[in-house]
């Protein structure tokens, strides 16, 4: 399938994610073996957040990711474009107190330099425009704050990628027919997981935002990478 075909509408893709926010998370850690709440510690950890920073976790979706960064005594807000996403997750926010808003990636509702920090997890593959989200985010932080990204990546050992991509065509939408509450969605996702660019590819997109210093840690043999940047502060 080429990347064209991969092409949604934004308010095609939200549709998406609302008619899968019901049984979301269940399904992610279905399909990621569990691993989905290691891969939330480490983008925790390599934020660096202090007691007090205010940290963005864009792409938040029902809040699990949001409320492991409130875990380090940050300021966490979730923001997302998917109202199902953001009702499905009302509950878990409101218990930890977590503020939420629906927005756009392209357009962030934040004034400039307003965030210590900003994370996306698993949902840069899913904007329209990945230069313009990354260089949102650079605006919303102030100079000298943190990006990280986490991401599906490309599989480092040979071998395991062509294991990996094969779960992802065959295997990966047969799990998820039988615990999503939208199992068509996935077969998207799964496309747009294989057609993503790898590590190095998406480290020169982060360069070419506005963010520097950016180094890359692979999760899971390369199944997730995590990218950190900095904002320059100059």
């Amino acid at each position: 399938m080429s990347r064209a075909s991969l092409e949604k509408q934004p308010g095609e893709v939200a549709a998406m994610f609302d008619a899968v926010a019901r049984r979301y998370d269940l399904t992610n850690s279905v399909l990621s073996g569990w691993r989905d709440g290691s891969w939330r510690r480490r983008v925790r950890e390599a934020a660096e957040l202090r007691p007090g920073d205010w940290v963005l976790d864009l792409a938040a979706g029902t809040g699990v990711s949001t409320l492991e960064l409130s875990r380090s005594g940050a300021r966490a807000v979730a923001c997302d474009f998917s109202l199902g996403m953001l009702r499905a997750g009302r509950a878990r926010r409101d218990r930890a107190q977590l503020p939420c808003v629906a927005g756009d990636a392209l357009r962030l509702p934040f004034a400039d330099a307003v965030f210590d920090a900003a994370t996306i997890s698993f949902g840069l593959r899913n904007v329209a425009d990945v230069d313009l989200a990354l260089a949102e985010l650079a605006r919303v932080v102030r100079p000298g704050g943190r990006l990280v990204v986490c991401e599906f990546s490309r599989p480092t050992w040979a071998p395991f990628r062509l294991v990996y991509l094969g779960y992802l065509m065959r295997a990966l939408p047969w799990v998820a027919r039988r615990v999503s509450s939208s199992p068509d969605a996935y077969v998207y996702l799964a496309e747009s997981i294989r057609a993503w660019p790898d590590q190095p590819q998406l480290a020169r997109k982060i360069v070419a935002a506005g963010w520097a210093e950016v180094t890359w840690h692979n999760l899971t043999g390369g199944i997730v990478a995590l990218h950190r940047a900095t904002k320059p502060a100059g």
